[in-house]
């Protein structure tokens, strides 16, 4: 009890100074879509995409241009969202896949639900906390990973994920049934609503491929569009319920996406595809993304393959119509940012590898990057085509530098962040004290991160294969 009238008095003393009400406590929702590009929303002008629902979003909140997250792919874009941590701290540099693969890749089977997470914390704060949609901290063909339940969620439906997979559509019910609990019961609520569009497969439904009947659009293009109109509906139903609680001034609503688009590789047939999580769809074909101008696309470490939408909506405390382009926000700050919001104190056991963007939230920009930030994936080196953006192994921002580099970390590039969004020149051979100071940077980074995965991880799966692998053979 004194814990918590302690932490309230530190709540009343901070808030103030940034325009923001003693009480109640705000609610927390954070919509999370799936290889979503920056360029494919109505409000960042594509062509034909129509999105009103989150447009309405940018207009009644902050546009923030330079939000990126912490991988190319979508694992481990998610670990960091959930730890505050670079997903490299857990070995999880790609998605999670067969339990042979994740061994391959030297990375564990799930998401350790011993570590500290968001919804953890805010459990513990005093919030209802919920899940609905896209899981893959596991995977469902991992029969025996945890539940997304053992995360700190007092609510959950899901794929994705082990158990039983929920219908990627019923998202936004499941969080409009849990908005209206909480509201009832009088208490603040966090929810990640993680939407499946537009990742493969595509799953059509006739009502909004007719919406594109008369675009003139090529049947991939078509099929692209009616899928992220019926992502943009569901948000609107969960934007609407908050109108009708009247939960709406006092509900922070954060719209973002956990990677770049994806695209094929070359010239791709449409056809169906299935997943094991999700069905029947239209497969890769149909990606059609676009990132604005950015390099890059899902899976690179270049912009296109990181910078993603990022729209904040919290009537009285974050502006309204404006865009923020210049405060570089990362997914590993939403932990930190998020309890500090609800007034929720961190751990002393514990250090997050973001800031707190409260003040970049609630209207005062910053330049550059004070808190670095770093990545690790798979890079391919040397590449195997050009262009390639997938050939980093490494990357690293500080203030206002952004450094690529492989593995071997004697191949870089090196932009100018802030000036230079969108990576157009590379000054590396102009600047090579700077490239070697961010080069030991990473070297210095690398030596904190583990060896291989720890912890209870691995797959009784894992453990079959490994016995069948060892058996001598006759």
């Amino acid at each position: 009890m004194k814990t918590l009238q302690l932490l309230t008095i530190t709540l009343l003393g901070v808030l103030p100074s940034l325009g923001i009400a003693e009480s109640p406590r705000p609610n927390l929702l954070f919509i999370f879509a799936d290889d979503w590009g920056w360029g494919d929303l109505g409000c960042h002008g594509h062509p034909y995409v129509q999105t009103p629902n989150i447009d309405r979003l940018a207009r009644e909140g902050t546009d923030f241009h330079r939000f990126t997250v912490a991988s190319g792919v979508c694992s481990p874009s998610r670990t960091a969202v959930m730890t505050g941590h670079f997903p490299a701290r857990y070995n999880i540099d790609g998605h999670f896949a067969w339990v042979e693969t994740n061994a391959k890749r030297n990375m564990p089977d799930w998401l350790d639900p011993a570590v500290v997470t968001l919804p953890k914390l805010l459990h513990r704060g005093g919030y209802a906390t919920a899940h609905f949609g896209k899981w893959h901290l596991a995977n469902d063909m991992i029969p025996d990973s945890p539940s997304p339940g053992v995360y700190g969620y007092d609510a959950y439906g899901a794929f994705n994920c082990s158990g039983e997979q929920m219908p990627v559509h019923e998202d936004a019910a499941g969080a409009i049934a849990f908005i209206e609990k909480s509201h009832q019961a009088g208490k603040p609520f966090f929810i990640n609503l993680w939407v499946h569009e537009p990742h493969t497969p595509f799953h059509t439904v006739p009502k909004y491929r007719w919406r594109f009947r008369d675009s003139g659009l090529e049947e991939a293009d078509e099929i692209y569009a009616s899928v992220l109109s019926h992502a943009d509906d569901r948000i609107g139903q969960v934007l609407d319920t908050l109108d009708r609680l009247e939960l709406t001034e006092n509900t922070l609503v954060i719209f973002s996406s956990d990677n770049g688009p994806a695209r094929a590789s070359g010239s791709t047939e449409l056809s169906l595809t299935y997943d094991t999580a999700t069905g029947a769809g239209y497969g890769i074909a149909a990606s059609k993304g676009i990132t604005a101008g950015r390099k890059g696309y899902k899976a690179a470490l270049f912009e296109g393959g990181i910078n993603v939408p990022f729209l904040a909506r919290w009537p009285g405390k974050i502006a309204a119509g404006e865009i923020d382009r210049s405060s570089m926000i990362s997914a590993v700050d939403l932990l930190p940012t998020f309890c500090q919001i609800a007034g929720v104190e961190l751990p002393p056991d514990y250090q997050p590898d973001g800031v707190s963007q409260l003040a970049a939230l609630t209207g005062t920009p910053s330049q550059g990057r004070e808190a670095p930030l770093f990545w690790k994936m798979s890079g391919r080196w040397p590449p195997r085509v050009t262009p390639s953006y997938h050939w980093v192994t490494y990357a690293t921002v500080n203030r206002n530098w952004k450094l690529l580099t492989n593995e071997a970390l004697n191949h870089s590039e090196l932009y100018d962040i802030v000036s230079d969004p969108y990576e157009k020149n590379d000054v590396a051979q102009t600047r090579p004290e700077v490239v070697a100071q961010l080069i030991q940077s990473i070297s210095q980074w690398k030596a904190t991160l583990p060896t291989k995965p720890s912890g209870k991880v691995f797959s009784i799966q894992r453990e079959a294969s490994t016995e069948a692998t060892a058996r001598p053979k006759h």
